[in-house]
């Protein structure tokens, strides 16, 4: 684990919106590039948000953005019924497997307590290995969006 890494509320870190944006454009150019359905720098300016859902948290590496994750109301349209969702989770490439994922979840985490939450929710294909490292359990697997997707829930 790196140990310079801080994890912060996205709100505190205006100047990161943009950037954030464009790792999301590159990550995910399907949903957020030219022609997709999204829009990155919407999604990412709603994170930046307290109090209430959606609210991201940035972690830091001496000082500098390195990675985001959000907590939303809304996720798998067949799982309406259940709130929150872990989502928008991303690591700097040149930081992956060095447990700063780990820690934005875990403050994820303490945000839902904060909001009143007592379980959150993840779905993914990239971080089913990251969840249950983290003490998530898989509820199923779902295709959504032509994709496999576990569907991930830990109480809190």
């Amino acid at each position: 684990m790196i140990k310079e890494i801080t994890v912060e509320p996205l709100v505190d870190h205006p100047s990161a919106v943009e950037t954030i944006a464009g790792w999301f454009e590159a990550e995910w150019p399907a949903y957020y590039g030219p022609g997709g359905p999204g829009s990155a720098l919407r999604d990412v300016r709603a994170y930046a948000n307290q109090g209430g859902l959606p609210v991201g948290v940035v972690a830091l590496r001496s000082g500098s953005v390195c990675g985001i994750a959000a907590l939303k109301a809304q996720s798998i349209s067949s799982y309406a019924d259940v709130s929150p969702w872990a989502a928008a989770g991303f690591v700097h490439p040149s930081l992956r497997g060095h447990g700063i994922g780990s820690l934005l979840l875990g403050a994820l985490e303490e945000q839902a307590c904060k909001l009143g939450f007592g379980r959150i929710w993840c779905g993914t294909s990239t971080a089913q290995s990251l969840l249950q490292r983290c003490g998530w359990q898989l509820r199923e697997t779902v295709i959504h969006e032509g994709e496999n997707l576990g569907i991930f829930s830990k109480m809190l």
